[in-house]
Parts: C-alpha cells; structure tokens; sequence
C-alpha cells in the first residue's frame, strides 16, 4: 500500500455502466421484448410504473415480472425470462483492474452506490466477484432508497464513517454526479476508462505502471 498525500479514503461506485453493462436498461428490455415476442411499448409502460418498488427492495423479481410479462399466459416460463435477463450483464475488466489497482495501492475503502433490484443485484455480485474490489453494497435493494435520493449517498458515507471530502463519488450518469456533488462529495463522471483514469490522476490516485 503507497502512503500519499491524497485525502480521498474511499471510493463510492456505481456498477452498471462502469463496471458491468447495465444489468436492465431499455436495451435489455427491448431485446428481451423481441426474444419472447412481448409488445415492448406496453412492456416498457409496465416497466415504468412498476420498476421503482423493485429496485427499492420493496418487491420480489417474482412480483415484478408478475405484473411485467406474466399477467397473462405465455409460451415461456418465469425462469426462461429471468434466464435472459441475467444473461444481459458483460463485464468491463479494464474498469474492474483499474479500481482494484487503486484499491490495493492506496487501501482505498470502497462501497458500490447502485439502483438495482434484489436478484439481479445479488446475481451480479456473485458472477462477477464484484466482492474482490468491493467492500461493501449499498444497493438501492438494500438501502430501500434510489438514487438521486440523497439518503442513499449519506448512508454510503456513515457506513465507511467518512466525510463527503474523503471520498470520489464514480458514476456514468450526469444527473447522479451532480447529486452527489450537492453534498460536498467529490465526483468522477465516467466517460471511458481513459477519462476515469486521468481524473483519478488529477485527485493524486495513480496507479503504477504495469
């Protein structure tokens, strides 16, 4: 671990879009419309009401998919859709070596600050060892808030007892940075892994050469 003078002590992580791609976003959902032959515009509707309680841990990918797809009989079952729903997620291993460097580099504490629903959260982490860089998942599953929500960066920031100085906030989505930054946490808005890599630079966290 290298001692410097950078005051960042953790990193707070989004995954989809940095880490993984996005583990159910329109695409996803378009192309599971196709798969299965749904009408994806009256699937998306559905999605739009109804995809806020999952996310926030207030129903099961059962109850969800329940009113998504399976509110009236179909030609393929619960686990066949669920199959194709998980099988979305790709990882972005230059993403994960960078942050894992940095971690073991600097002893950077870090903690994954995601909108995500149970299942496909759980499913993720264990897939893809998201475990072995980090520390702790304050999932909108979990914390039972959604990001812009402003509870959901607070509770990050308490459970590594940290200050919003101490810490850079990693997020593809401009909206969810510019909440992060309203409490005083710093930010990194993910472009690509080049852009990340210099803005980690630029806030003294810099991996050594390979």
């Amino acid at each position: 671990m290298i001692q410097d003078s950078s005051p960042i002590k953790a990193l707070l992580l989004d995954i989809g879009g940095i880490f993984l791609t996005n583990g159910w976003d329109r695409g996803s959902r378009k192309a599971a419309a196709d798969h299965f032959n749904i009408n994806f515009e009256e699937m998306n509707e559905r999605h739009r009401i109804i995809f806020d309680a999952y996310e926030s841990g207030k129903s099961t990918l059962d109850e969800y998919l329940n009113l998504l797809v399976f509110y009236e009989s179909r030609p393929f079952t619960p686990q066949d859709f669920k199959s194709f729903m998980m099988g979305q997620s790709q990882p972005y291993l230059d993403m994960i070596s960078l942050v894992t460097q940095l971690k073991q580099q600097y002893g950077l504490q870090t903690i994954a600050v995601n909108n995500e629903g149970k299942e496909i959260n759980e499913y993720r982490i264990k897939q893809y060892n998201l475990k072995s860089f980090i520390d702790v998942f304050a999932s909108s599953c979990i914390i039972q808030a959604r990001k812009p929500d402003k509870s959901i960066y607070t509770t990050a920031l308490d459970l590594l007892q940290i200050k919003p100085k101490e810490a850079i906030y990693l997020d593809d989505r401009l909206v969810f940075i510019q909440a992060a930054q309203q409490l005083g946490i710093n930010t990194i808005h993910h472009i690509n892994t080049e852009t990340t890599r210099s803005a980690f630079n630029a806030f003294g966290l810099r991996p050594e050469a390979v």
